[in-house]
């Protein structure tokens, strides 16, 4: 009996030993999602695999970092140039200077969207997102979005949220139902959808009027922007309709995915009035 008490008070102090030998070290679990290695990326590439962003470590340079590299602006892939420290965060594994997130969906074209949604008599709802680039905010968005009928969400190739396991879950399942599109230029995709037929919708603080005086029962694209820099300028300014959510309250603005949901179910609200 006292031997095995012996035993286990030794397991246990093993065990603490090793979780102090193990904290502080900075190593996460790998994620699912996580390629790392020149030729399994650039495999998955030639297979088609959607990434959502490749990290390449910057101060190293050869032919075949550089064929990856040319490959993945070939497929429209985000590239970030970063310290080896931040690539050793995601792998201590042979990532020979490149790791890749695969995304948890598969982008969809905005063009055969909109001219579907038009062939078969529907009315497109459209929300462009810009610079949101918080997972959690992203995927409550997406939830929302999903819930309020939005027929598409268009984001940034650059500058947006990486859509793998967590924005999944975060989206309660949402992103398996609702169509997302990665646009190079939102400037152009706004351009577009106008040219199309829709009218954009810019919500933003800078705005006189107010969500609620905007008819959202014409063809129409929603812009929100991030909690930090909001909408930029450059889409503000070719908006077709500014708009804000008024407030009352001493605290100035709303967490961006409750400012999404209160301007998509104010359309929703119109939408069923109208029907």
């Amino acid at each position: 009996m006292g031997l095995a008490k012996e035993g286990g008070l030794n397991k246990r102090k093993q065990k603490s030993m090793y979780k102090k030998f193990n904290r502080g070290r900075g190593k996460k679990p790998e994620s699912s999602a996580l390629i790392y290695g020149i030729n399994p990326i650039a495999e998955a590439l030639e297979a088609g695999k959607e990434i959502d962003k490749l990290y390449i470590q910057r101060d190293i340079k050869n032919d075949h970092l550089k064929s990856l590299v040319n490959m993945a602006n070939d497929n429209n892939v985000p590239i970030a140039k970063v310290p080896l420290e931040k690539l050793n965060k995601f792998t201590l594994k042979a990532h020979q200077g490149a790791v890749a997130f695969l995304s948890s969906i598969t982008y969809a074209s905005l063009d055969n969207i909109i001219t579907n949604l038009f062939a078969e008599g529907k009315t497109p709802f459209i929300l462009i997102l810009d610079q949101i680039t918080d997972v959690r905010n992203f995927g409550a968005i997406s939830r929302t979005a999903e819930c309020a009928g939005v027929n598409a969400i268009v984001i940034p190739h650059k500058g947006a949220a990486q859509i793998g396991p967590d924005a999944l879950k975060t989206s309660a399942g949402a992103l398996n139902h609702i169509q997302v599109c990665r646009e190079v230029s939102l400037k152009d995709t706004v351009r577009y959808l106008q040219d199309s037929g829709l009218q954009v919708i810019a919500c933003t603080e800078k705005a006189e009027e107010d969500i609620y005086k905007i008819d959202y029962t014409i063809p129409t694209a929603i812009i929100m922007g991030s909690e930090e820099t909001g909408i930029s300028n450059d889409l503000i300014r070719i908006a077709d309709e500014l708009a804000k959510i008024p407030m009352s309250g001493k605290v100035s603005s709303l967490n961006v995915s409750v400012a999404t949901g209160t301007v998509l179910f104010e359309a929703v609200r119109q939408k069923i009035k109208a029907s």
